[in-house]
């Protein structure tokens, strides 16, 4: 359901929160080697090797067990299985996913999860990098959101992200740089200035504020060229918004998918999007040679993203051909 990824995907922050004191910031950054691996793991999960991935994250956990970012990250990477364990890689609003009650990363996820939120608390408690450990926590309870987004669970998904919100304001209202925080920003704005009359009721329950469309692009964009690790996500998310009816601006999201196909050759999923793409600009002839490649090239992974993206090119073509 499309609240669920409205409200989950890395959600921005309460107004109200705005007039809450904010403790002071400290001068203190996270280790060099904890941000290079996660750098590092980050590109793994986006060109799709979320085993490579998962183990720089762990890294992180055991160089640094009192910070969150290797928990956090984790639970990202995880929730990255599940998606590609249950979403329709077909269409072109691809957060549109299959409402699973559970899967085998479940457990996992919500284990990590709350591990990070547990360490993100104890340092802000510590007053230990507090901007950082902020958007950290932020990002921990986006991917809760999107958790029970992905279950169709409305008031909880809400819920999340409203504290996400709080957290992700103190994060930027501390070190305005941490641009990684307007991914969260620019969906929450687009999203709720766009999409569904349901969002309005449980704005009267739980106080979300009202969004702005143009605003949650530009937010978007400005992490999109600019954020540290939530780039390419960006990137991802701007793309679709581009992609979908009420936008028409399919060349650009094109672009946009070309670009991480660019920047992250070995994950089929990019030119999967690349080739759905093509039929919204009227040029089926190039979309299907375009899943025919991706179908030949994902014949003999081993991976689990592999296996999905070849699963959704077979669909696809089913679909085109159903006489075949």
């Amino acid at each position: 359901m499309r609240l669920g990824w409205m409200l989950a995907a890395w959600m921005a922050w309460t107004a109200h929160a705005w007039a809450q004191p904010v403790p002071a910031a400290t001068n203190q950054s996270p280790p060099k080697d904890d941000h290079e691996l996660a750098r590092r793991g980050v590109d793994l999960m986006l060109d799709g090797d979320l085993t490579g991935a998962k183990q720089a994250f762990r890294q992180i956990q055991h160089e640094s067990p009192d910070s969150a970012l290797g928990f956090v990250l984790e639970a990202d990477v995880t929730w990255w299985e599940i998606y590609y364990d249950t979403a329709n890689l077909i269409d072109p609003d691809v957060f549109d996913v299959s409402n699973k009650e559970a899967t085998q990363f479940d457990s996992h996820f919500n284990d990590v999860l709350n591990v990070g939120i547990h360490k993100a608390e104890a340092q802000l408690h510590a007053h230990q990098d507090d901007a950082r450990n902020y958007l950290y926590e932020g990002f921990a309870y986006a991917l809760r959101a999107r958790m029970e987004g992905l279950h169709d669970r409305d008031l909880p998904t809400a819920r999340a992200g409203k504290k996400m919100r709080t957290l992700l304001l103190h994060a930027v209202a501390l070190d305005p740089s941490l641009t990684d925080a307007y991914l969260g920003l620019g969906i929450y704005n687009y999203f709720v200035d766009t999409l569904s009359a349901i969002v309005k009721l449980l704005s009267v329950f739980i106080g979300l504020p009202g969004g702005s469309r143009t605003e949650g692009l530009r937010q978007l964009q400005l992490c999109a060229n600019k954020g540290e690790l939530a780039r390419g996500e960006a990137k991802f998310y701007l793309a679709k918004d581009y992609s979908r009816a009420s936008e028409k601006q399919f060349a650009k999201a094109q672009q946009l998918f070309g670009e991480l196909q660019q920047e992250y050759p070995h994950n089929p999923l990019w030119p999967m999007l690349v080739a759905s793409l093509d039929f919204r600009l009227g040029k089926p002839q190039r979309g299907e040679a375009r899943y025919r490649e991706v179908l030949e090239n994902t014949a003999k992974g081993t991976s689990d993203v592999q296996a999905a993206v070849h699963r959704a090119a077979q669909e696809a073509l089913r679909r085109l051909h159903p006489e075949q």
